[in-house]
C-alpha cells in the first residue's frame, strides 16, 4: 500500500460537525413551527447522530435514519434512488431491500454530505410535522425560499447543510397552488432559509443532549470510544451519538439497551432473568437487548426514558451511565 495508510481508509463525517448540522435543522424547524427528527449517517452507514424535537413524535427518527443511510451509501439523494427504485425490475427492487436492511423508507429528501467530491455522510429529516407537505394554517412565507415554493423538509436540510433550497420531492409548486392558489412571496418576505435564531423551547432533547453529554466526556476522559442513545418511554430515540471512530455495533447496542430499560423500567440486564431473549425480541419492533449498558430514567415514580451506552465492555457502559445519571 502506497502513501499514508490512514488516508487510504475512508473516514464518517465527526460527530462535532454532524452534531452542528443536526443543530442548525433545529433550530429552522422551531423557527418554523416544526416537530419531527434529524439523522446523519456516516459513509460506513453506522448512524453518527440523531435528534428528535420536543413533541415529535415516534416513528419519524426511523424514517430520517433510512433516507440518511441511503444517501450516505448510495451517495446519491434519497429522491434519486427512489426514481432509480421505482423504475427497475421488482426483482431487482425487491434484492436491494433485502440486501439493505437500512433502507427501509426510501423516500425523498435525504442528501450526500461531502468533504470536497467525498461523501462521509448522509442526512435527512422526518417526523410529526416534518414532511413535503404543507401544514395546517402555515403561512405561505414560512414555505417560502427566496420567493419559490418550498416545502419543509427540504426547508430544514437546505439550511442545515447551507446550501440554496432545491426541493427533493418534486411537487413543491403543485403543492402550493393547491393551498395558495396564485400568491405570490416576494424574496424578502420569505422566511423558510432566513437565518433561524439558536432553538429555545427544545426542553425534553435539551435534557437528553445533556446526558449524552455526560456520557461522551466520561467515556473520552477514559479513552473509549462509544455510542449512546437516550429515547423516551416507548423506546423512540430522543437523542443518539457515536464518538468519533467507535464501532459501528455500538449504535445498535445503545438504542437496544436504552430501549429495553425504558420499555420495562429497569436496568437492561435484568431483563435476562425475567423473560427469554427470543420472547422479548417479537414483543415490539423496537429493539430490546437484555445485556448490560441501559438504565430508566426516573423523574419521581415515573418512568419517562431510558439511557443505553455501548460500543466496549458491557460492564465498562453500564457503569458510564451509571455515572450519567
Amino acid at each position: 500500500m502506497n502513501g499514508d495508510p490512514h488516508l487510504a481508509h475512508p473516514v464518517d463525517v465527526p460527530l462535532a460537525e454532524a452534531r452542528a448540522l443536526v443543530r442548525r435543522a433545529v433550530d429552522k424547524a422551531e423557527q418554523l413551527g416544526l416537530r419531527g427528527a434529524i439523522a446523519v449517517v456516516g459513509a460506513s452507514g453506522a448512524l453518527v447522530t440523531a435528534s428528535r424535537l420536543d413533541h415529535g413524535g415516534p416513528g419519524g427518527m426511523s424514517r430520517a435514519r433510512s433516507k440518511a443511510w441511503i444517501s450516505a451509501t448510495q451517495q446519491i439523494s434519497s429522491a434519486e434512488h427512489l426514481h432509480r427504485m421505482t423504475t427497475l425490475p421488482a426483482p431487482i427492487g425487491q434484492g436491494f431491500v433485502a440486501a439493505s436492511p437500512e433502507a427501509l423508507f426510501p423516500g425523498a429528501g435525504g442528501l450526500p454530505i461531502r468533504d470536497g467530491e467525498v461523501v462521509i455522510g448522509g442526512i435527512s429529516a422526518s417526523g410529526a410535522t416534518v414532511s413535503p407537505f404543507l401544514p395546517s394554517g402555515v403561512a405561505p412565507e414560512v414555505v417560502s425560499a427566496d420567493g419559490e415554493p418550498a416545502n419543509p423538509e427540504d426547508l430544514l436540510i437546505a439550511y442545515a447543510l447551507s446550501t440554496p433550497y432545491a426541493g427533493q420531492h418534486g411537487d413543491d409548486r403543485a403543492r402550493w397552488q393547491a393551498r395558495f392558489g396564485d400568491l405570490v412571496v416576494a424574496p424578502e418576505d420569505s422566511v423558510g432559509l432566513r437565518p433561524a435564531p439558536p432553538a429555545a423551547g427544545q426542553g425534553e432533547l435539551d435534557w437528553a443532549v445533556a446526558l449524552c453529554d455526560r456520557v461522551l466526556a466520561a467515556a473520552g476522559g477514559e479513552r473509549l470510544r462509544v455510542s449512546v442513545a437516550v429515547v423516551d418511554r416507548g423506546g423512540d430515540p430522543i437523542q443518539q451519538d457515536r464518538m468519533d471512530h467507535a464501532v459501528a455495533g455500538g449504535v445498535d447496542v445503545a438504542l437496544a439497551t436504552a430501549s429495553a430499560a425504558a420499555r420495562f423500567g429497569v436496568p437492561s440486564d435484568q431483563l435476562a432473568a425475567w423473560y427469554p431473549a427470543a420472547q422479548l425480541a417479537a414483543l415490539h419492533p423496537a429493539p430490546l437487548l437484555a445485556a448490560p449498558g441501559g438504565l430508566p430514567l426516573v423523574i419521581g415514580d415515573r418512568v419517562v426514558g431510558g439511557l443505553g451506552v455501548g460500543g466496549a465492555d458491557p460492564a465498562v457502559c453500564a457503569a458510564l451511565a451509571k455515572a450519567a445519571l
